[in-house]
């Protein structure tokens, strides 16, 4: 199972050698260019170790690398803030935020789209604060309204939806199954204001939404949620992101990715329009 920063850091890793073999060095002479022992050079590139983006420029310059556009996705594998990267503002709620949860939240500031297949729950990054408190009071045990650790996590959640206001904004496109706009989550009042507010999202030019009613039957997606984040600079780091109640599973494997690809793709197809969804949510919050 690979997490977030381990997947990050093992293409960085992978790209960094190439350069290097490219440059015609070896990696002691790498380091000695740079003043470091061989075994960091060794580390880095086989992704054992993370990096700082004061490290990568250093090796880059090494290289004679001038291309702007792999500095800057390099330098946000390595967690910069510059480039495409967004503020790391997540990292004031470490002490309320599992490991996995920042991992997830890091990908999804750091990429240019993403596609989502939703069977349960709203997409976080769509739901209105009511609805997002009441999903989280029942997705995380032992807490009550007067929880500061509530608070902190919904604050969280909506601060996530900044990546949609961003420039660029990341581009959403999302499948959800008809159980998603059915489930009365936080009573009928939340759930009508929630269902509007993704009238309101679906509208977006960002953001492209579709339902897949009950009346499609079967369909690929019943296996369960996933998500896949891409990245304008290059394709080698999109990753598939499959959520469990204690952990998140991240595949990167180019056959995993054109698989789960290939799925979103069906799902779209066998779901109603962009335009058809809109229509379809409004009259259910009309009866809610």
């Amino acid at each position: 199972m690979q997490h977030g920063p381990a997947v990050r850091r093992r293409k960085l890793g992978a790209e960094l050698r190439a350069l290097r073999t490219g440059a015609g060095l070896t990696s002691g002479e790498a380091a000695r260019l740079v003043g470091w022992h061989q075994s960091k050079v060794s580390r880095i590139e086989t992704g054992a170790s993370g990096v700082k983006p004061a490290d990568v420029r250093l090796l880059l310059d090494a290289y004679a690398v001038g291309d702007s556009q792999l500095r800057d996705l390099l330098l946000v594998l390595a967690g910069s803030d510059g480039g495409a990267g967004r503020h790391h503002w997540w990292h004031a709620y470490r002490g309320v935020l599992p490991p996995t949860y920042r991992d997830f939240i890091s990908l999804e500031s750091q990429a240019s789209a993403m596609r989502t297949l939703e069977t349960s729950v709203v997409p976080g990054l769509l739901q209105t604060p009511e609805y997002a408190r009441a999903v989280t009071r029942a997705a995380v045990g032992g807490l009550d309204e007067t929880d500061e650790r509530l608070d902190a996590l919904v604050e969280v959640r909506l601060a996530r939806q900044d990546v949609l206001r961003g420039l660029p904004p990341l581009e959403l496109s999302a499948v959800l199954d008809e159980a998603v706009l059915r489930r009365n989550i936080g009573g009928p009042g939340v759930m009508s204001r929630q269902l509007w507010r993704l009238v309101e999202a679906g509208r977006l030019p960002q953001v492209c939404l579709q339902v897949l009613p009950f009346t499609a039957g079967a369909h690929i997606g019943i296996t369960g949620p996933f998500v896949i984040f891409s990245f304008s600079r290059t394709s080698d780091l999109d990753v598939v992101v499959l959520d469990h109640l204690t952990s998140s599973l991240y595949l990167e494997r180019k056959e995993d990715l054109q698989a789960y690809t290939e799925a979103f793709t069906t799902l779209q197809i066998h779901a109603l329009s962009p335009e058809e969804t809109l229509d379809y949510i409004a009259a259910i919050a009309d009866g809610a």
